[in-house]
């Protein structure tokens, strides 16, 4: 069924645009408050947001909505997603939320929930609070001393960063390494640097001086050229770019080379075989991630489950086949023994222990297979379906058809923005080029 408010990641899109506005907002808290108002206690919800300007208008319309319902709130500040999740639990809030639209431009926003125990909601929890929305908000109101109030929580940013520490092995500082790290200029900008240099590193930062606007602008994980350049600049043995909610993150080796999320887990796959910790004989990722992954994996004798793409797929086939590495090549990395959603700072500190305890180059750490020739295309669309267009129907079958059995075409819409993805994959790399250019052409010329 389709959903009207609710995509893959939440609520998301232009602030103050058709959907996402103060007004949403607040209906939106009134509702999730009324699914998650539960028992005589004083229920809370925690807020934590990332450094776009129009998060203070959000922050505030929720705020509103959830203590018109009953909720205590907690205003956590500039803050990562992974510290929303992990404070939800640690404050036994019974709810929690973070207002981000993660890699987007800063003129988009978004609101993503999660429940007590830290994970996202279902699709069936987020079609009722959507019901709710829509609803008559004048009969979900609280009266009396009943109407919630709301705090600003000064101790959240301390708890995250003693946390994510607390996630490198025993015995394992980051004294002797230069680290250069991008914050995006978003959520993690205050977090991350405080938590690598109380660890021991010689940290150098970029991407930490947000102002409302230049969050992801020329910097952070989607825009890896900045860190590859100071790398380089400064002779760090490592860059590590987070996005804008600090979620995902992509390494850059010495030599200012990128390496996604796919060499990313073969690395901690391995690691944690070694050290006995990887669970569910192998890990989990989706169907983006390259094939040499696969092939990897199955050296070590390990599986590669695939899912769909979004994070939330990957954790939901963790949880149910008992994995514990999961993530997506673009650098969404969980580590379900320490968190429960995508953690870009707590991932890269189980890549700096590699580091430290093979005392080897990032590039030869993390050269652990070679890909398989792989081409990803993006079409944006103003409107309509473009993939249910018998031309791109039928571009895409011919594409399958010329790749066979020797490679993967995987075309899909993204879940967070009018974007038809495309990504085709095979040991030829012509061949991959000429059928991801053909249904590309088609695409465009329905869109």
């Amino acid at each position: 069924m389709a959903r009207k408010y609710f995509g893959t990641d939440g609520i998301r899109g232009l602030a103050n645009g058709d959907k996402l506005t103060p007004e949403l907002a607040m209906k939106v808290g009134m509702a999730a408050g009324t699914k998650f108002v539960r028992g005589e206690h004083r229920n809370r919800v925690v807020i934590g947001k990332d450094t776009r300007r129009s998060g203070y208008m959000l922050e505030s319309a929720l705020g509103a909505g959830f203590t018109a319902v009953g909720m205590d709130v907690y205003f956590l500040g500039p803050m990562p997603t992974p510290a929303v999740a992990m404070l939800t639990r640690s404050l036994r809030a019974d709810l929690g939320v973070m207002i981000s639209a993660s890699h987007n431009p800063y003129d988009d926003n978004g609101i993503k929930f999660f429940r007590p125990d830290g994970y996202k909601l279902s699709d069936e929890v987020e079609a009722e609070i959507e019901q709710l929305i829509d609803s008559d908000s004048a009969k979900l109101l609280a009266h009396g001393m009943s109407i919630g109030r709301a705090h600003r929580d000064e101790e959240a940013r301390t708890r995250y960063v003693e946390y994510a520490k607390r996630t490198l092995p025993r015995n394992v500082d980051l004294s002797g390494l230069r680290i250069v790290l991008d914050c995006a200029n978003g959520a993690a900008y205050k977090v991350a640097p405080l938590a690598l240099w109380e660890l021991g590193a010689d940290v150098v930062t970029i991407g930490v001086t947000p102002d409302g606007y230049n969050i992801n602008h020329k910097v952070g994980s989607t825009a890896p050229d900045a860190v590859a350049a100071k790398v380089k600049e400064v002779r760090a043995d490592i860059g590590i770019a987070l996005d804008g909610d600090a979620d995902r993150v992509i390494i850059i080796d010495e030599k200012g080379n990128v390496v996604d999320g796919d060499q990313f887990m073969a690395v901690i796959a391995q690691s944690w075989l070694e050290r006995e910790m990887l669970q569910g004989g192998g890990i989990v990722a989706t169907i983006m991630s390259n094939l040499g992954l696969e092939r990897y994996l199955g050296g070590l004798g390990l599986t590669l489950e695939r899912t769909q793409v979004g994070d939330r797929y990957v954790l939901e086939a963790m949880r149910a086949k008992g994995f514990n590495v999961g993530g997506e090549q673009s650098g969404h990395i969980i580590l379900s023994d320490f968190t429960t959603t995508g953690d870009g700072l707590v991932a890269a500190l189980q890549l700096l222990a590699v580091l430290k305890q093979q005392d080897r180059p990032v590039s030869e750490i993390c050269a652990r297979f070679d890909k398989v020739p792989q081409l990803l295309r993006n079409v944006r669309f103003k409107s309509g379906k473009p993939l249910e267009h018998k031309l791109v129907r039928q571009a895409i079958a011919d594409a399958e058809a010329t790749l066979g059995t020797t490679g993967r075409m995987v075309v899909r819409p993204s879940g967070t923005e009018p974007v038809i993805r495309i990504m085709g994959e095979a040991d030829d790399a012509t061949m991959v080029e000429t059928v991801v250019r053909q249904v590309e052409a088609a695409i465009i010329d329905v869109a």
